[in-house]
């Protein structure tokens, strides 16, 4: 792989996650060296075939240490926050990931010279929330501007690509399961917006292509209900399964239970998410603070499943040259 160097440097927090291995590549692909900070460098190491030979080297950073994370932005051109959790785990709380963390990162990056850094949060991120997840995204968000007014708020609907946590775990449970919960009666309104068209909008941000102090709301070009995404979901992997409702209560209760797994299959705060539209507002479309404002063109569900949920076909991606 051959790539012109810019000289400039970007830390990326997260770097190792489904959003922020994208994030990464996309960087590199324009020539910047990439400081991809993370809790467990040792992990992060499929990352650096991304880039040239060192243009992208892992360190280590967490965000409940803010030594770390000083250290991480120390020497920085500019800064990317993608950390994210959907579900605590042990120190890995809301508040700390997404409370704490995008506030210490601003600190950090205001204390190393930076006017602004570039947030990924997420629609739906509302201080009155009755979800904790959506009110600890809007208590970063806060963070941020606060400490560095011109930075960049990125907040996309639900994210789908190769890795993603939805797609993937409703197929999955489609192998074994004869029906599919579809909370709240499935009536919930989604945007999904393709991994790689969020790492653009965080490439362009970082280009200073976006305008400063800004929240942009990142949208596919579809709204999908939930149970027209999971009945999309069935036709790629070409799995008939009932879809019965579940009253909220009654997920309520469940994702409760469930909650004391190690990784759960869902939350209780989850589902109190799930009792708000995840769209891109009409405010955001108007002023265009959205991907096509970006000039970029929203890439469909149809084109990107099949590429990914192929193995959950009962043969696989050879099942799609199977005569019917």
């Amino acid at each position: 792989m051959s790539t012109a160097l810019n000289g400039k440097l970007v830390t990326v927090f997260g770097a190792s996650g489904f959003v922020g291995r994208h994030v990464v590549q996309a960087l590199a692909k324009r020539g910047y060296r990439v400081r991809a900070a993370v809790r467990r460098p040792d992990l992060a190491t499929h990352l650096q075939p991304l880039g040239a030979p060192g243009q992208i080297m892992p360190v280590q950073a967490n965000l409940r240490y803010r030594w770390s994370v000083d250290r991480a932005v120390q020497g920085a051109d500019a800064v990317v926050n993608a950390v994210g959790i959907l579900a605590p785990s042990g120190k890995q709380t809301f508040d700390a990931v997404q409370d704490f963390g995008p506030r210490a990162i601003a600190e950090a990056a205001r204390g190393a010279g930076l006017s602004a850094i570039t947030h990924i949060s997420a629609i739906g991120a509302d201080a009155d929330s009755a979800s904790a997840y959506a009110r600890s995204k809007a208590a970063g968000e806060a963070g941020v501007m606060e400490t560095l007014p011109d930075s960049i708020i990125l907040r996309p609907s639900i994210i789908f690509g190769t890795e993603d946590d939805f797609f993937n775990k409703f197929a999955g449970m489609a192998r074994f399961s004869p029906a599919l919960p579809l909370i709240g009666g499935g009536h919930t309104k989604f945007q999904p917006v393709y991994v790689c068209d969020v790492a653009e909008a965080v490439a362009k941000a970082v280009d200073g292509e976006l305008t400063a102090g800004t929240t942009y709301e990142l949208g596919g070009p579809e709204v999908r209900t939930f149970r027209e995404c999971l009945e999309e979901m069935m036709a790629v992997t070409r799995k008939q399964r009932m879809l019965v409702p579940l009253p909220f209560e009654i997920a309520s209760v469940l994702g409760k239970i469930m909650q004391m797994l190690p990784k759960p299959m869902l939350t209780a705060d989850q589902v109190a998410l799930l009792k708000t539209d995840n769209v891109v507002s009409e405010a955001a479309a108007s002023e265009c603070r959205t991907l096509a404002g970006m000039g970029i063109s929203p890439t469909t569900l149809a084109t990107i499943l099949p590429t990914y949920l192929d193995r959950f076909r009962e043969h696989g991606q050879y099942d799609a040259h199977r005569i019917a």
